[in-house]
């Protein structure tokens, strides 16, 4: 047996099980449905934006109306022909982003009842696609996200915060347009919550300003006075919250998960099951930092092989 070539080809079918260009189309509407909206935009943010904007291209009848303006991080673009793309930055959000956003959510106000937006949200989103409210300059977000990242706070807390400092995240990109919705979401979450995907801009949001107000004390996080002050005021519900589940609104949207982790594992099983070796799932919720989790993960293998615990080898 080809060890090698085996934990590659299992990688390779992980991959493919989340690369747009394979698994979007499905999840897109037929040509029946598209007929019926008269206007079809495209928005977007995340590393895999690019690539789902493309995707969609190549399944998009070529006599039906489609444009849209996504946003990837730098060096991630693609050469997409009737949607835009946008590069910004990444994992701290900057101006380029900011632009962005403000276009997006200009051009889903102008939506009409009787157009579709179809947001194509993925893993990144949360800092490309950064609008905050007026009161909280760029640059005190921009303070706010390095200080969460390096404060060790776990993805779905940071999101809290952005969420509740943000203008199109956490439902508010829903909120702000009279279009159908179509989400498609590729999850890059433990549990594959569509509030915590790219902060949300299409879901409901059960998170409120005093809960990023505790999440910034659990992790003694110091942020800009402009920060502060907005959680405050919402907290004393001088600010409006995020569209919270049970919304009206989102009864017109429909939000679809195109790939997930789970998924991406079960592939990688397949191609081992196909080699005749059998394949133990460890799960998609373990959280950390990547080094750390994977000197677990390999003292794990080393258990296995030594002493066939905590199950035999499975060859």
């Amino acid at each position: 047996m080809d060890v090698r070539r085996l934990l590659l080809d299992s990688f390779r079918a992980a991959v493919d099980a989340a690369d747009p260009l394979r698994i979007l189309a499905p999840a897109l509407p037929d040509a029946a449905a598209i007929a019926g909206f008269r206007r079809t935009l495209v928005v977007g943010a995340g590393k895999a934006a690019a690539s789902m904007a493309m995707a969609v291209e190549r399944h998009w009848p070529a006599d039906a109306p489609l444009e849209g303006l996504v946003v990837t991080r730098y060096a991630h673009g693609l050469p997409c022909a009737r949607i835009d793309v946008v590069e910004a930055g990444h994992p701290v959000p900057d101006e380029a982003g900011e632009r962005a956003a403000a276009a997006i959510l200009e051009r889903a106000r102008g939506l009409g009842d009787d157009d579709l937006l179809i947001a194509l949200v993925s893993g990144g989103g949360s800092s490309l696609l950064s609008l905050p409210v007026e009161s909280v300059p760029m640059a005190d977000l921009k303070a706010v996200t390095r200080a969460l990242l390096a404060s060790g706070a776990p993805i779905q807390d940071m999101n809290v915060v952005r969420k509740h400092l943000s203008r199109i995240h956490g439902g508010r990109l829903a909120q702000q347009t009279r279009a159908c919705v179509l989400a498609l979401m590729i999850s890059d979450v433990a549990g594959d919550d569509p509030s915590s995907i790219a902060s949300g801009p299409c879901s409901p949001d059960p998170s409120t300003y005093a809960d990023a107000l505790a999440i910034l004390a659990r992790w003694r996080v110091a942020v800009p006075g402009s920060v502060h002050e907005h959680l405050q005021r919402g907290a004393r519900g001088e600010v409006d919250e995020t569209p919270k589940p049970g919304d009206p609104l989102f009864a017109r949207v429909d939000a679809r998960m195109v790939a997930t982790p789970h998924r991406s594992l079960e592939a990688a099983a397949a191609t081992f099951a196909q080699a005749g070796v059998r394949a133990v799932l460890l799960g998609d919720t373990v959280t950390g930092e990547a080094r750390d989790v994977a000197q677990v993960m390999a003292a794990i293998a080393r258990e296995i092989a030594r002493y066939d615990q905590p199950f035999a080898r499975p060859v």
